[in-house]
């Protein structure tokens, strides 16, 4: 009875959609279902493809990077990883990885804002629907796995469904007392330390403590500043489970702490020709600082063999604080209140083209860059305070049901999901002199951002893996239905970051948007034979638009044909993909680069994305003793706006067949390996063509095209005991891999590292 009472108000609160009540509840309807269970062993992490192999049995394109392929390079930064795998481009912004900008298939690579980013399958992003650029990022270096889904496969990760969906996935809890460490230590003072221990006991109770500590001076030197250009992340993990022969329960903890001495101030290009690792002394004040704390509390019930439930309550919160150079009043103001700005990427502009600026002739600008006394109050430094929460619960059943000649695998989801972001930002004037920042006035709180915009959601899913004979069909529905507003104070302190005690009397404005929508897709697989599958499919991709009333929902509709051949030595995969967009959707940000206003949103129209992605592995030999491994992976996507589009501050003029900002025509990766005895080693290769940042794409909006080489070696003390040691980047490549925000910034430079791991 008590059981029934539980679960009947726990239904009347998802009705009334009341996230905060919901999560509280939950722990209820968990104890109320554990008491009634015997005991088995503790279950894996919760994944979407499930390992590599699953990879080649959906429906979709997937792909599934390991725990051991992760180590072979021993990548902490998640933008070298995903290189692995065919569809994904990437916007190199800080070489580290720290805030990377990820596209798949095309879509906006702007702080990985277009896809849904999860982590052990709970979305990560600081704010996904109000605020979805992705301030915060999961540390790559503690993650076991990533999986990437594109294609109606992602239609069961929302909202983000144009390009797919990354689930990055975290160290389980061990089935038995287990524990490892991996010690690092490298070039510019960089050191890594990923430490864990747990274990599972005969009476089901298991749990796993981690550690990831990260450190580096940085590979950029500042003129004439001490400050390091580098990091310092910590990282804590700790899990507890309990399980038994039909419940099992986990609750994770999570928190991360990061410093690092980063800037949205790139260089001119005769500055980069000269010195690409050089920054400007103008942001020697650049840092950010943020804290990440994540709960994650998971039940799942086996109903049969064939049909399980599973409820998972979240909250996640972020606090970040960018204080960086935003811009120059050439003419001086002492008074941050009445700054008018000057971007960054204007003065750099200016000096690439040698053209003059505000009376400034590009002679005059370079000498500033390059640390000549400028008037009192010129320089505005951003003081960017944020703070996000993100929380929810989801439901998911599954049942698998199968008859003489068909069997069904049906997954039914439900998610209700709240976020914000509450921006209370001050600007504060500088001047340089001598060659140095002096504070001449600190500006009132708020005055750069007196704001708070919020979003709840409710999503649903159901997918239907059909098999019969050599077919798979996998029919799929989605629902979103979002609501997002928000709210804007004058700049005088009118309010605190606590909701209690805001003072809406100075209330400035408000709006906000309200977004239904219906996503289906429908994939099929058909077994040519034991070693050859096609796959197709049909889905309709969406992307959440802003609060920004009569800002369309990016839309479009998604095609993929492809075949897959895997046998014992050989294993590849070639996928066409078309993306059609209704609407393409463009919204201002920071690191845009571009002088609209934030939070603004532009429809870009229609735009076609197609391309081909290509994977092939083998083992070159076939003899024994040795293995020669070998993955490559090829990526062409032609992207391009269908209409024309007057001028405006984001997009820019564009005009019918103008390429989409940041996304190469072509790139490559090929891995080889060696492995014999207790000697391993690895070759990456790297290809990305160049890219156009504006769709105008003039001589100065083009990044270089780059080839990069890593290698790795391995040798095994004992079965438990490794020694590596690996060069990023062992070339030297100096080559422009963007130019937002605000000028060229630089690939990492050559970096070679030493460590252990162990195994206990």
């Amino acid at each position: 009875m008590i059981l029934i009472s539980v679960n009947l108000l726990a239904s009347k609160l998802i009705q009334a959609n009341k996230v905060k009540s919901a999560i509280v509840l939950l722990p209820l309807i968990l104890l109320s279902h554990l008491a009634h269970g015997d005991e088995v062993s503790f279950i894996e992490e919760v994944t979407i493809v499930g390992k590599k192999t699953d990879s080649h049995q959906i429906s979709g394109a997937a792909q599934y990077i390991g725990e051991g392929q992760l180590q072979e390079q021993s990548y902490s930064d998640i933008q070298r990883i995903l290189r692995q795998s065919p569809g994904v481009s990437l916007q190199i912004e800080d070489g580290y990885g720290l805030r990377p900008n990820i596209s798949i298939r095309g879509v906006a690579t702007e702080r990985s804002g277009r896809i849904t980013l999860l982590e052990d399958n709970v979305l990560i992003a600081p704010a996904p629907y109000s605020a979805p650029s992705a301030y915060y990022f999961p540390t790559a270096g503690r993650m076991q796995a990533i999986e990437i889904l594109k294609g109606p496969s992602a239609i069961t990760q929302g909202p983000y469904t144009i390009g797919g969906a990354m689930n990055m996935i975290s160290t389980p809890i061990p089935s038995t007392r287990a524990g490892s460490l991996n010690a690092e230590a490298g070039e510019d003072q960089t050191y890594r330390v990923h430490a864990s221990y747990g274990g599972t006991n005969d009476s089901g109770f298991g749990f796993m403590v981690e550690t990831h500590q990260w450190q580096s001076d940085g590979f950029q030197s500042i003129d004439r500043s001490n400050a390091n250009t580098g990091l310092d992340v910590e990282d804590y993990t700790a899990k507890f489970g309990y399980t038994n022969d039909r419940h099992t329960v986990e609750l994770k903890l999570q928190y991360a702490d990061q410093d690092s001495n980063q800037s949205y101030l790139g260089l001119t290009d005769g500055d980069f020709g000269n010195d690409a690792f050089r920054r400007y002394g103008v942001s020697a004040l650049d840092n950010i600082e943020t804290k990440h704390e994540q709960q994650i509390l998971r039940y799942r019930f086996d109903i049969s063999e064939s049909l399980s439930v599973s409820a998972t309550a979240y909250n996640n919160t972020h606090e970040r604080d960018w204080f960086k150079t935003e811009g120059i009043d050439f003419d001086g103001s002492a008074d941050a209140e009445s700054f008018s700005r000057t971007s960054w990427s204007k003065v750099v502009s200016a000096i690439n083209t040698n053209t003059s600026l505000s009376g400034f002739s590009p002679t005059e600008l370079q000498a500033i860059v390059a640390g000549d006394d400028t008037a009192i109050g010129s320089i505005q430094i951003r003081s960017n305070a944020r703070e996000y929460y993100s929380r929810g619960v989801q439901f998911v059943l599954n049942g698998q049901f199968a008859g003489d000649n068909l069997s069904h695998d049906i997954e039914v989801g439900l998610r209700l999901h709240e976020d914000e972001e509450d921006r209370l930002q001050r600007n504060s004037t500088y001047h340089q002199e001598n060659g140095s920042l002096v504070l001449d006035d600190l500006g009132l709180l708020g005055n750069a951002g007196n704001r708070v915009q919020e979003a709840e959601a409710l999503a649903f899913h159901i997918q239907d893996n059909i098999t019969f004979g050599n077919w798979m069909l996998t029919p799929g529905l989605r629902y979103e239905d979002i609501k997002q507003k928000r709210a804007r104070w004058e700049t005088r302190n009118s309010r605190t970051a606590d909701p209690s005690s805001r003072d809406d009397s100075n209330l400035r404005d408000t709006r906000s948007n309200d977004t239904r929508v219906w996503l289906p897709g429908f994939g099929a697989l058909y077994s040519l034979s034991d070693n050859t599958t096609l796959i197709a499919g049909v889905h309709k991709g969406f992307s959440a638009p802003s609060n920004a009333p009569g800002v369309d929902e990016e839309e479009a509709i998604n095609y993929e044909l492809g075949v897959r051949f895997n046998s014992d030595r050989i294993s590849t995969e070639a996928i066409y993909f078309l993306s059609d967009y209704d609407n393409l959707l463009g919204e201002c940000t920071s690191s845009s680069g571009t002088d609209c206003t934030i939070g603004d949103a532009f429809n870009g129209d229609a735009a076609t994305v197609q391309g081909l992605e290509f994977m092939f592995t083998t083992d070159l030999n076939r003899s024994g003793g040795y293995s020669i491994p070998v993955v490559f992976n090829y990526t062409y996507i032609d992207s391009q706006f269908d209409s024309d589009i007057a001028d405006t501050a984001y997009f820019g003029d564009v005009s019918t067949g103008d390429p989409i900002p940041y996304i190469p025509e072509h790139q490559f990766n090929l891995s080889v390996g060696f492995l014999k005895n207790k000697w391993s080693g690895f070759m990456n290769v790297n290809y990305v063509d160049e890219v156009c940042v504006r769709a105008s794409c003039g001589q100065f909006e083009i990044t270089d095209s780059s080839l990069t080489v890593d290698i790795s070696a391995h040798y095994a003390l004992a079965d438990n005991l490794d020694l590596y040691g690996k060069v990023e980047n062992v070339t030297g490549e100096e080559d422009i891999m963007g130019r937002q925000p605000y000028g060229a910034r630089p690939n990492k430079d050559t970096t070679a590292s030493f460590g252990v791991r162990l195994a206990f």
